[in-house]
């Protein structure tokens, strides 16, 4: 085990999948000489070469274009957007052919492919760099949507994705990039995809977050300190793992969902949905959110009082458990 933050837990599973295979190629603006903007691809080019960690132009559309294609004809791609909020550009190919391969072939044919991208606020970016499209995602039904909370759980859940045999959008928080660190072990191991993490046991409330926001629910818990709170990381954000919060909140009575996203027409809504039709009848208090407001994603001055912050979290749970 060695301790590393999430930058060095992604390279680290990006270099154990490309010596195992080398079917796993990267590509995207600067992942090469540069190693990426956030420095996730740092010294792989040099390792593997430039026909397997290609520098792009700037042109979103044609990356995962050119990695559907790649995909097709055998090799693992994975695309790196500079930035989430940058992956707009190629949504049609998202939605249209990505998310459709699987279908359109009959299930003849798979489409390995991992779209990377560094998503959400918290760190004072400029426009367009701050974005939580998740929702984006989830509505393009057949790709699997997965979300770190750290370093640990991403280099387990990277190495799965780019084995599994269906297109995965991969998104990391960059607040927590380099934030903090955590024991990683230096292996190889996977994380299995579509199942959630209950990082906390409790009896009173269960929550359910993911990304970012698993940290900052962590923090608001240990500042109740008199609420006996179950928190679960849901990893895989689609399919998400409804079993284990259906136990959970079977269990305690109450949920309250946290999410960095924007509320309305959110995976919040689709978590408090399937809650409420599966667990009416032993909801001891309605189900609450807590959420970024339904506004742009703000310039920096502003960012702070537009995140959910550990203030808002702790008045959603005490509501909860004193209805």
């Amino acid at each position: 085990m060695v301790k590393m933050h999430m930058v060095a837990a992604l390279n680290s599973a990006l270099r154990h999948t490309m010596s195992q295979d080398d079917k796993v190629v990267i590509l995207g603006e600067d992942v090469g000489v540069d190693g990426g903007v956030f420095r996730v691809t740092e010294g792989l080019q040099e390792e593997f070469g430039k026909e397997r960690v290609v520098d792009t132009p700037l042109a979103e559309a044609g990356i995962v274009g050119s990695s559907i294609g790649l995909a097709i004809n055998g090799m693992r791609p994975v695309c790196e957007m500079q930035f989430s909020g940058f992956s707009y550009q190629a949504l049609h190919h998202v939605i249209q052919h990505m998310s459709r391969f699987r279908q359109r072939s009959n299930s003849t044919a798979s489409l390995p492919m991992v779209l990377r991208a560094p998503c959400a606020g918290g760190i004072r970016a400029l426009e367009h760099h701050s974005e939580s499209p998740e929702s984006y995602y989830i509505h393009a039904q057949g790709i699997k949507v997965v979300m770190p909370s750290g370093p640990k759980d991403a280099k387990g859940l990277l190495i799965a994705a780019i084995k599994d045999n269906n297109p995965v959008v991969f998104l990391e928080p960059k607040s927590i990039y380099r934030s903090f660190k955590e024991e990683v072990p230096e292996e190889a191991y996977e994380i299995e995809l579509g199942k959630a993490n209950v990082v906390q046991e409790g009896s009173d409330v269960t929550i359910v977050t993911w990304g970012a926001m698993t940290r900052a629910t962590k923090k608001a818990v240990e500042e109740l300190g008199d609420v006996s709170c179950e928190i679960i990381d849901l990893r895989t954000l689609w399919p998400f793992d409804i079993d284990t919060i259906v136990k959970s909140v079977e269990k305690t009575k109450r949920a309250v969902v946290v999410q960095e996203a924007t509320r309305a027409c959110s995976l919040s809504s689709e978590i408090v949905a399937q809650i409420q039709e599966r667990c009416v009848l032993k909801l001891e208090a309605p189900v609450k959110r807590v959420t970024a407001f339904d506004l742009p994603f703000p310039q920096f001055a502003l960012e702070k009082y537009f995140l959910p912050n550990t203030t808002r979290i702790k008045t959603k749970i005490k509501e909860v458990v004193d209805f």
